[in-house]
């Protein structure tokens, strides 16, 4: 009767301690309903798209060729500043100082616009850093949720196995001893297989404003990107080949590796609507495909950074 009674304080204090852990966790998940990562209110942007015909631009602008590189090129006219670069290239041709602080003036003008556009940079790396975290405290969440379930499921195995084994002794006839233990066995074996489930719990998780939808639909613009960011995203003439767009390239690595080349799953998936619910594997996918839109709109600033340096060359 020891061996039963101790059996069942074990039981009862790990079940305790299980409850506790699945309330807190609970709790928590009740400030992560809403998302925190969004700005406080909708920024209407002014200015529109930039042209997409980057090579009429760049053929429109050869005068420039041996002092910018075609990116650089582009890139200021997406900013609207390339009036104010052919102008320091005919005033550098005048050493006066009044030429000298007309350049000047140009540059501050190029550079107030370079400053916007490393703020929207930030602003949306910022947004998908932020929404990446959200959803990986929502992963852990679940995970948590599945491992409790599984851990609930191993203790009631054992405790099986062992009130089994223990009134297997207790019984003196060995038909029933027999019958004990098989069935003992039988239920501890059932509570084992349940733990086999590969989809796990699921949590309702919301997303009205999806910034990885307007990447998957490969829009002509976004209202949740400033024009210029959306610019960088779909022109070719930005990407390591220039075949493809940055994000061209990554729909095809998120269908290749997220979605197993299902397009139809794809399009279907919880990931690119408003929200839904969602099992764990689709947490960290939707946690891995933001990481991954963070790092690809971080990389643009290498393309200003070339751009400034271009500028500074022109300028001495």
């Amino acid at each position: 009767m020891k061996k039963i009674f101790y059996l069942i304080a074990v039981f009862s204090l790990l079940m305790s301690c299980v409850s506790k852990r699945n309330q807190v966790i609970r709790q928590n998940i009740l400030t992560l309903r809403d998302s925190y990562c969004k700005a406080p209110f909708l920024y209407h942007y002014t200015n529109t798209l930039p042209s997409s015909d980057s090579d009429s631009i760049i053929a429109a602008n050869q005068e420039l060729k041996g002092l910018f590189s075609d990116q650089s090129i582009l890139i200021l006219n997406a900013l609207g500043n390339l009036d104010e670069v052919h102008k320091i290239v005919e005033l550098k041709k005048d050493s006066t100082i009044q030429s000298q602080v007309k350049v000047l003036q140009l540059k501050s003008i190029i550079n107030s616009k370079i400053t916007i556009a490393l703020t929207e940079l930030d602003a949306v790396a910022a947004e998908f850093d932020c929404e990446g975290e959200r959803v990986a405290q929502i992963g852990n969440y679940v995970d948590n949720l599945n491992a409790s379930r599984n851990n609930k499921l191993i203790l009631y195995s054992i405790a099986a196995g062992a009130a089994a084994s223990i009134a297997g002794g207790i019984v003196k006839d060995n038909g029933w001893s027999n019958a004990i233990d098989i069935s003992g066995g039988v239920l501890g074996a059932g509570f084992g297989l349940a733990t086999l489930n590969p989809k796990g719990k699921k949590v309702e998780f919301i997303h009205s404003r999806n910034l990885l939808r307007d990447i998957w639909k490969d829009k002509l613009e976004s209202p949740n990107f400033p024009p210029f960011i959306w610019y960088m995203y779909t022109e070719k003439k930005f990407s390591n080949m220039e075949k493809h767009s940055i994000i061209s390239s990554m729909r095809e690595r998120w269908l290749h590796y997220q979605f197993d080349d299902d397009k139809a799953a794809a399009d279907q998936s919880v990931i690119f609507s408003d929200g839904g619910f969602y099992r764990a594997d689709d947490l960290h996918n939707r946690a891995a495909m933001l990481n991954q839109m963070q790092s690809a709109t971080r990389t643009i600033n290498q393309n200003i950074n070339y751009l400034l340096l271009d500028l500074d060359k022109l300028i001495l």
